[in-house]
């Protein structure tokens, strides 16, 4: 049976990435895009969807989206929970995926220490990778949700660069750096001056440094999952000159007397029947995973023993978001993971 779609914010990337996704999918159809000031055709936005160009932008109205089977919210920060309290309201059976952050965090406390304003219940986590050292898995937390919080991006890549290491006791939790490599696509369409082309172009720029990212709670909350004790972590997000991908190098402490046999196992190990996540003794790239729902994950013991150097290349805007989300979904409708996701990516 076909289930009908409905996703609010399709004119923005993320929105623009789930209908790219959607639209090759033989179990959804998409019948309503919606934003919050955008009108005319889908064309006008998103040119490069060309089965259905003609499909008219609407209002990001709840009675309109409650009248699909699945609404996907690509909306900002602090705007889906309101309108996935009245859609629920409209219409319970409806499944909602969220890709913003809402409902991602569990501590109302860490909530308001980095975003602000009312804190909303926290929903099933769309990361069917997720490492959990307790408890049912998080396929099987999915498998019966109706509401999906779907990840950060630079949250997927340095929870899937770091969690194997912690999963199996062969890293501290304290001390953890992570630094990333990330495409423009995942600052959203704001037209900024620091995010036009003309600043963008020829350079690498931090932001969000010291300590102060949002998704430093998403992303210490899924280490923990998988055993760590860490509430937080050195973390830096460095704006380059490429449209998508993100490219995480994150460094653990080792525990004492481990050996490179140790780091290799346990990534293998953790990741040997995943379909979208790949131990790789290669160094990963951002490029070898464009388009793709795959994550590349590379990790060595550092020459001198003392830490553990784990690599993650994504597609932010896949298996950071939309794709993550789809292959939530998926789990969540009784579908295979893997339906209209692909593991190949696009080169050059």
């Amino acid at each position: 049976m076909v289930m009908t779609v409905a996703i609010a914010g399709a004119t923005g990337y993320a929105g623009g990435e789930m209908l790219r996704l959607l639209t090759a999918h033989p179990a959804f159809q998409v019948r309503a895009l919606c934003a919050g000031s955008s009108r005319g055709l889908l064309s006008e936005y998103h040119p490069h969807v060309r089965s259905c160009p003609q499909m008219p932008i609407e209002p990001t109205d709840p009675q309109r989206l409650a009248e699909a089977d699945v609404v996907v919210l690509a909306l900002p920060h602090g705007a889906s929970a309101e309108i996935s309290d009245e859609i629920a309201a409209l219409n319970p059976q409806a499944r909602i995926v969220d890709l913003g952050a809402d409902h991602r965090l569990e501590s109302a406390e860490e909530w308001a220490n980095f975003y602000g304003g009312d804190f909303s219940e926290p929903w099933c986590y769309g990361m069917p990778e997720l490492i959990r050292n307790q408890g049912m898995s998080q396929r099987e937390r999915l498998a019966t949700a109706t509401y999906i919080a779907a990840p950060g991006c630079n949250a997927s890549a340095v929870t899937f660069a770091a969690q194997p290491a912690l999963a199996a006791g062969i890293a501290r939790s304290e001390g953890i750096v992570a630094t990333l490599a990330v495409g423009y696509s995942g600052a959203g369409k704001a037209l900024k001056p620091h995010l036009m082309a003309a600043a963008a172009f020829g350079t690498a720029a931090p932001y969000a440094v010291g300590g102060t990212h949002r998704h430093i709670p998403e992303i210490a909350q899924n280490l923990r999952a998988a055993g760590a004790t860490t509430r937080t972590l050195s973390f830096t997000p460095v704006l380059v000159p490429m449209s998508r991908g993100i490219l995480a190098t994150v460094s653990l402490p080792a525990k004492p007397g481990i050996n490179e046999k140790d780091v290799s196992s346990a990534y293998s190990q953790a990741y040997k029947e995943e379909p979208f996540l790949t131990y790789t003794p290669q160094i990963p790239t951002s490029g070898a995973v464009t388009g793709a729902n795959t994550a590349l994950v590379g990790a060595w013991l550092d020459r001198d023993g003392e830490r553990i150097t784990a690599i993650c290349a994504i597609d932010n805007l896949v298996k950071g978001t939309a794709g993550a989300a789809l292959q939530s979904l998926n789990i969540s409708c009784g579908l295979p993971e893997d339906t209209g996701l692909s593991v190949n990516g696009v080169a050059p």
